[in-house]
């Protein structure tokens, strides 16, 4: 059976992405969580991304906030579906960044948009 991966850039974000881990794992899911940062941690990023098909995931729900450059970054590596979810947090303005970071990647590279802290 495949698997979810919830990937957020912060434990900060946590708190948001809870409630999507909560739903799949209502549907009897298999889901995968991890911290993988794009700024402190971009050779786990990379990793991630490049490998997360041949490791059985069949989606990966990405959570940041700020620039979010984290679902763009897991999108142009991995062949798979990436949902990006805006997180509003400390550092944001108002969570407006994160959404059009989210929103606007470039062609070629899709990522699946939900609402600011939508998981």
């Amino acid at each position: 059976m495949s698997k979810i991966g919830v990937i957020m850039g912060s434990k900060s974000d946590l708190p948001v992405m809870q409630d999507a881990i909560d739903i799949l794992k209502g549907f009897d899911i298999e889901v995968e969580v991890d911290i993988v940062s794009a700024h402190r941690t971009p050779e786990k990023l990379f990793d991630y991304g490049k490998n997360a098909h041949s490791r059985g995931f069949s989606v990966i729900i990405a959570g940041a906030g700020g620039a979010a450059h984290l679902p763009g970054m897991i999108a142009s590596l991995s062949p798979l579906p990436v949902i990006g979810v805006p997180v509003k947090s400390s550092n944001s303005i108002d969570g407006w960044d994160s959404v059009l970071s989210i929103l606007q990647m470039p062609g070629g590279v899709p990522v699946a948009t939900v609402a600011l802290n939508g998981a």
